[in-house]
């Protein structure tokens, strides 16, 4: 029996120095983290007004902390991204959920108009994707599971959408494709998205002013 949609958030765990480690070679470690809290709970408000089921994945180890109602807490498990949302995805069908998403938690506009448009996308397409600026994506989406599109990708580089649109016309599959989009890896894309969401400002100041 399908259980219907579920939506897997592979996130980072909260660990100073172990977070947007790019972003924190010009703002430090403190702040990145701090960012990188706020890009969580962003995240977070907008699944939760999706209907479907939330887990997050954490990277390292379950934090001892249980999540906020509504999200089951999960652990990654691979040698590499691929393997590892390989993994995620393998286990969310064996549980009898379907379609699943994933999405990270680096992308500041994700929004659950976004998730809902995937979800509908779905229902007409094998696989979704959401691509991002710098060559990755921010969001995929499947309705069965196809192991094959997490295999042979050059993962953290600017290679991994289009080496996955190819898997995907080899597999035959058909695909939707989502706004472009944008994450927050460097200062300046800080900056962007505050210059685009000046309501957001708030929460990615600390008390020196700085960004």
């Amino acid at each position: 029996m399908n259980k219907g949609p579920a939506l897997i958030i592979f996130q980072k765990n909260l660990v100073l120095g172990k977070v947007k480690t790019r972003l924190a070679q010009t703002i430090g470690d403190d702040l990145a983290l701090e960012v990188y809290e706020k890009l969580v709970e962003l995240t977070q408000k907008e699944a939760e007004q999706v209907q479907l089921e939330r887990l997050i994945y954490f990277s390292d180890f379950l934090p001892e902390e249980t999540p906020k109602p509504g999200f089951s807490c999960c652990l990654q498990m691979g040698a590499d991204l691929g393997e590892r949302m390989s993994n995620a995805f393998a286990e969310v069908f064996e549980k009898g959920f379907s379609p699943i998403l994933i999405i990270g938690t680096d992308c500041p506009l994700i929004s659950c108009e976004v998730i809902e448009d995937a979800l509908d996308q779905l229902g007409q397409v094998d696989l979704v994707i959401g691509p991002a600026e710098d060559g990755g994506y921010y969001l995929l989406g499947i309705r069965t599971f196809f192991s094959e599109i997490f295999k042979t990708i050059t993962w953290s580089s600017d290679q991994v959408l289009p080496q996955t649109l190819e898997i995907a016309r080899k597999q035959k599959l058909n695909v939707g494709l989502l706004p472009e989009l944008f994450d927050i890896d460097h200062e300046e894309d800080l900056n962007r998205f505050i210059n685009l969401k000046p309501e957001y400002e708030y929460l990615f100041r600390n008390s020196s002013g700085r960004l």
